[in-house]
């Protein structure tokens, strides 16, 4: 993205010389091993709604139910690679022996197929690249559970075209982000270790959802 120039006309403009700045917004530099990977799941239904955000947490997966624009049902979630090759990455099968989700499913019908996503990995890269401004996914993955991974995108997003238009250091730049990201990449990384050592189901009723929603939330 090239910062403005300054031009007394059109002919200037297209004659003054512009230096060029990298924005990469796209794309994650990390792998897992496999066997012990994370795998994210989605699909909608239709059926009765709740004005509510759900979450359920069974045998190291956690989900997410909530209802998006036209009555539609978002289901969503992650869950350990062994646990989803045993099932054949079934993810009905899957939600099917967690009682309360099935319950909650039960009034709903899916009205497409899975989608699946992975293998994730929740990290930073604060590595300065002098030329490059790191921003969304390829700078920050924020755990999908804590649904703020748009808003960073947005946000990085917008604070790296700021930077490249003023030339701002890179240093500079990724420091404004590390503020703005540094305690809702701490508080997911915690809630989701957590969830991965089974103590989800038995901390969630004691985790006010208010608490969730702020911690979580870029500064």
């Amino acid at each position: 993205m090239p910062p403005q120039a300054d031009c007394k006309s059109a002919a200037d403009c297209k004659s003054a010389p512009l230096e060029k700045y990298t924005i990469i917004a796209h794309g994650r530099r990390a792998s897992a091993p496999r066997g012990r990977r994370l795998f994210g799941f989605k699909a909608h239904f239709e059926g009765p709604c709740e004005d509510a955000v759900e979450l359920y947490f069974f045998n190291r997966c956690y989900v997410g139910i909530n209802t998006v624009e036209n009555g539609i049902t978002n289901v969503c979630g992650l869950g350990p690679e062994h646990l989803l090759r045993a099932r054949n990455f079934e993810i009905d099968e899957l939600l099917s022996e967690c009682m309360a989700l099935r319950k909650r499913l039960d009034p709903l019908r899916r009205n497409m197929e899975w989608l699946m996503t992975g293998p994730l990995v929740f990290e930073t890269h604060f590595d300065a690249r002098q030329d490059v401004y790191m921003a969304g996914d390829a700078l920050s993955f924020v755990d999908p559970f804590t649904g703020s991974g748009i808003l960073s995108a947005v946000l990085t997003g917008s604070l790296a075209g700021t930077a490249a238009m003023r030339e701002t250091p890179v240093e500079d730049y990724l420091r404004q982000c590390r503020e703005r990201l540094h305690r809702p990449f701490l508080m997911s990384s915690i809630f989701r270790n957590a969830v991965a050592g089974g103590w989800g189901e038995y901390l969630a009723p004691f985790v006010p959802g208010a608490w969730l929603v702020r911690l979580t939330r870029p500064a």
